[in-house]
């Protein structure tokens, strides 16, 4: 099964020590690296790789806002995620826009390998403790709402899902609100996690249901 692997991080000590693992395969060929999603997604547009392997916390556009363009866009190419970030909310949000994989980058060698087999032959591998997160974080959103507790969304938060409904991205609005990028995407994060929800989409869907910004 011959491979053409995309690598996504902002690291290029990360990228090119990626390759050279990868390389040792010869089924395995590295053709092209990308610092952010914006590169990323202009190589697929142009290069078409079988599969991509996404860093998560990158400049301009993150992993998770590239999957999500890549479903805008139809760009159908299975992503496994490698990243240093061990979060929850982020992990689920991953695997909800269809990563084939979640790994920390200290992963070993031969599960690197194995994830990627198994992604390209449409599956989705996961580690034993990745998994039991999963399905821990799965059970504590199928409980009642009613043994939730009820967290109202701060000032800031609705500013900063008023600017995602306008269509700003997360650089944009933190333009706008004079904060960091970082902030913006700390928001986000938080308001996923009170909504129950997965995506930007998805939480600006559930705030103009409720009437708490306007499209």
């Amino acid at each position: 099964m011959y491979c053409k692997i995309l690598i996504v991080d902002d690291h290029f000590v990360v990228r090119e020590g990626l390759k050279l693992i990868l390389e040792t395969e010869e089924k395995y060929e590295v053709i092209g690296e990308a610092a952010n999603g914006n590169e990323a997604l202009r190589f697929m547009e142009s290069s078409i790789p079988d599969l991509v392997l996404m860093d998560l916390y990158m400049p301009q556009m993150n992993g998770l806002e590239t999957m999500e363009t890549m479903i805008e866009r139809g760009i159908d190419i299975p992503v496994v995620i490698l990243t240093t970030y061990n979060e929850d909310e982020w992990m689920m949000r991953g695997l909800s826009l269809g990563a084939k994989g979640y790994l920390l980058k200290d992963t070993g060698r031969e599960h690197l390998f194995r994830t990627i087999d198994a992604a390209l032959r449409g599956e989705t591998l996961l580690q034993q403790d990745i998994l039991s997160r999963v399905m821990a974080v799965q059970r504590e959103r199928l409980k009642p709402a009613a043994n939730r507790k009820s967290q109202e969304l701060t000032d800031k938060e609705l500013q900063v899902l008023q600017a995602a409904a306008e269509g700003l991205r997360s650089k944009e609005i933190a333009v706008q609100l004079s904060v960091s990028e970082r902030t913006v995407k700390a928001h986000l994060t938080s308001v996923y996690n009170k909504l129950g929800v997965d995506s930007r989409s998805q939480a600006v869907a559930v705030a103009v249901e409720r009437g708490w910004v306007k499209p």
